[in-house]
């Protein structure tokens, strides 16, 4: 058995609704997870940044704080755990919000506990590969972008890309002038193996439109998306 099997990996669940806290902290628990629960915004952020995790699964809809805020202001005290935002809300602008306050991943309830598993395994995935394997700092337009110290400047601005969207921005560059399909994305960078349909991809290219600028990430309708920085 391999070393990595051995270690028990860390989840801290913030939900407000027992009947779901208990199925998924059952769950999780059988898929070898160790389960911290927080069942209010505000022990969701003292926890968060006082106790290392392998992942976040975050409720919206909470009680003293809701899961946007606390997703900002893990982010804004330095913690970098990989967050999977739960919502029951279908709008788009709720998702990229998420997303932009540097949410890795969102699942809308109600979901498939499988697809659940499969998104946290994708994102623990992630966290051990996003190393950078070359130094170089890379520049288009006004931006610039260092993979390797993870840092991104617009007009000398730093901005702040969350590690997926760091790691979909490294993908398009270093293919960039080629045209990617959503499933290749969703296996390369999600880490995704014959996902269902998903509008994952589209949500996460607007929201680094928004940072990055729109002209150098391109739409081939029918295709998927083209980098030409």
């Amino acid at each position: 058995m391999s070393e990595d099997a051995l270690v028990q990996r860390r989840i801290l669940l913030v939900e407000d609704e027992e009947s779901l806290i208990l199925t998924l902290q059952d769950r999780l628990e059988s898929e070898r997870y160790e389960v911290t629960v927080a069942r209010d915004g505000e022990s969701a952020v003292e926890t968060g940044a006082r106790k290392p995790f392998d992942c976040i699964v975050l409720d919206v809809a909470l009680p003293k704080k809701n899961g946007f805020d606390v997703c900002r202001d893990l982010r804004n005290q330095g913690v970098q755990t990989p967050i999977l935002m739960l919502t029951a809300r279908g709008q788009v602008l709720d998702r990229v919000l998420g997303l932009k306050l540097g949410a890795d991943d969102y699942l809308t309830k109600p979901f498939e506990m499988l697809e659940l598993l499969a998104r946290i395994e994708a994102l623990l995935r992630r966290a051990r590969t996003l190393t950078a394997s070359s130094g170089e700092v890379y520049s288009f337009g006004d931006v610039e972008v260092d993979f390797r110290g993870a840092v991104v400047k617009r007009a000398n601005e730093t901005i702040e890309l969350s590690s997926l969207e760091l790691k979909l921005l490294r993908y398009l560059v270093e293919h960039r002038g080629a045209v990617l399909s959503r499933d290749e994305l969703l296996e390369k960078v999600w880490g995704y193996d014959a996902m269902p349909v998903t509008r994952t991809v589209d949500v996460h290219i607007g929201a680094l439109r928004q940072k990055v600028g729109a002209a150098f990430i391109l739409t081939v309708h029918g295709m998927g998306y083209k980098f030409v920085g």
